[in-house]
């Protein structure tokens, strides 16, 4: 069964479509850079010339940043202001004519990682972070989502952890990875002593470099690299949609 994901970014938005029976990927991803400003009709006409490319005309599904209920986003984060109260899902589908299930995008990420990747076949509480732009999270109990955590927003050192300890800080404070390390470290700490994960898997850009910081982290859950990596959100946000194939 072939679904078209698509992961749409601060940065960047790419798609390809998915075998959501094994996990794969069946062409080349296409990736075009997010527009400034990402404005509603904007990223949809991004997503949309995704779909074309691939002569599109099936389900799609969407990782999006934001948090996502019954298709309208209600937060921004990391995109322009007016999509909130938006429905995404409407949008996306009237500009790709295609049917289309929109997921938080750190939600779409976990599902991959626990049902194809480092997650797979583990019981108990599991913990997603993607570490990017910002601090996404995923939350699964005995393989089940609970949607929409957010936990990249809880307070660190008084302020917004996202904006303490994300990949974008280390870069925008020109942090060696040491000091990244100690502030990320912080955080993994204050999401261990709210919901004692059994394992926490580490997504986004900067899991690639992870033999930098992975050895300086001090919590006692068991930490693990996501192993689909920047292909996460592609193939959860396949996944999230495969209830529109008929």
């Amino acid at each position: 069964m072939q679904i078209l994901g698509i992961d749409v970014g601060g940065t960047g938005i790419k798609g390809a479509p998915v075998d959501i029976d094994t996990g794969e990927l069946l062409a080349e991803r296409q990736r075009i850079p997010t527009p400034d400003p990402a404005k509603p009709k904007a990223v949809g006409k991004v997503v949309a010339e995704i779909a074309q490319h691939f002569a599109w005309n099936n389900p799609i599904g969407i990782g999006f940043p934001a948090v996502i209920r019954g298709g309208v986003a209600f937060t921004a984060a990391n995109i322009h202001p007016k999509w909130i109260e938006t429905n995404a899902d409407a949008l996306f589908a009237e500009l790709t004519r295609c049917p289309v299930k929109v997921i938080n995008d750190a939600d779409a990420a976990g599902l991959a990682e626990v049902t194809f990747g480092a997650g797979r076949g583990y019981k108990g509480t599991i913990l997603m972070v993607t570490i990017g732009t910002g601090l996404g999270t995923a939350l699964f109990v005995d393989g089940k989502l609970y949607p929409n955590t957010e936990l990249g927003h809880i307070e660190l050192d008084g302020g917004d952890a996202e904006w303490m300890a994300s990949d974008a800080a280390r870069q925008r404070e020109n942090l060696s990875w040491k000091k990244w390390a100690k502030r990320f470290d912080r955080y993994l700490g204050a999401l261990e002593r709210l919901l004692w994960p059994d394992l926490i898997i580490l997504g986004g850009g900067v899991s690639k470099e992870s033999e930098n910081f992975l050895p300086l982290l001090t919590v006692k859950s068991k930490i693990v690299t996501a192993t689909l990596l920047n292909q996460a959100g592609i193939v959860g946000a396949a996944l999230s949609a495969q209830h529109l194939v008929k």
